[in-house]
C-alpha cells in the first residue's frame, strides 16, 4: 500500500523530538524533510536567535506563517515544526487545512535535560532559563492540547516513536480533506 501523499507538521514544544522524529519519518514514507527554523534561517540569511535579537518575535512568527502559507510543498512533505509557530491566532487552522498534525510531547523534566545545554534557543537567552522554559510550558501546554493526536518521546526508543507516528499519520491522511 502506498501512502499518501498528505503533508505531516510536527508540532510540540522544544526538545520534544519534532526534528529527529521527522528525519525518520521523511525518510521511511520517501518524503522530503524540513524544519521550520532552518528554512527560515536560510531564506532570511541569519539565524532565529538573531531575527529574534534584530526584529522581534512579532517578525518571526510572521515568517512562521509565511513559510506555512508559500514556503514548502504542498504535498509529500514532513514539517518539524518551532516550538512556538501553533501559538499565533490562526496557525493551528492553518496547519490542519493543509496536512495531518501531530503533536510531539514530553514531561517537562524530559525537556529541561534536553534542552539546558544548548545555546541555540533565542527564547532561553534568558538570566534563568530553567524559569523561562517553565514558563513557556505552563502557556503553550493547552495550546498542544488541542493539536490532535499526541506522541509521547519520552523514555522511548525512536524506532516505537517512529512507528507510532507513522501509524497516526497513514490513519489521519486516509481520512484527509484539502
Amino acid at each position: 500500500m502506498t501512502p499518501p501523499d498528505t503533508n505531516l507538521y510536527l508540532v510540540g514544544f522544544m526538545g520534544t523530538g519534532k526534528s529527529t522524529v521527522g528525519r525518520q519519518v521523511a525518510r521511511q514514507l520517501g518524503f522530503q524533510f524540513l524544519d521550520s527554523d532552518h528554512e527560515i534561517e536560510r531564506a532570511q540569511g541569519k539565524p532565529v536567535a538573531k531575527i529574534f535579537a534584530e526584529e522581534g518575535e512579532p517578525r518571526f512568527r510572521a515568517l512562521e506563517r509565511e513559510f506555512i502559507e508559500h514556503g514548502h510543498p504542498a504535498q509529500r512533505c514532513i514539517v518539524a515544526c518551532g516550538g512556538g509557530l501553533v501559538v499565533p491566532p490562526g496557525m493551528l487552522e492553518l496547519l490542519h487545512a493543509r496536512g495531518v498534525v501531530i503533536c510531539m510531547h514530553a514531561p517537562i523534566e524530559t525537556i529541561l535535560k534536553r534542552t539546558m545545554h544548548t545555546n541555540h534557543r533565542p527564547l532561553l537567552q534568558v538570566e534563568n532559563p530553567e524559569q523561562r522554559l517553565r514558563e513557556l510550558y505552563a502557556q503553550r501546554e493547552e495550546i498542544y492540547r488541542r493539536t490532535g493526536t499526541m506522541v509521547l518521546t519520552d523514555s522511548r526508543p525512536l524506532r516505537e516513536i517512529t512507528g507510532h507516528v507513522l501509524r497516526v499519520y497513514r490513519l489521519e491522511a486516509a481520512h484527509f480533506k484539502k
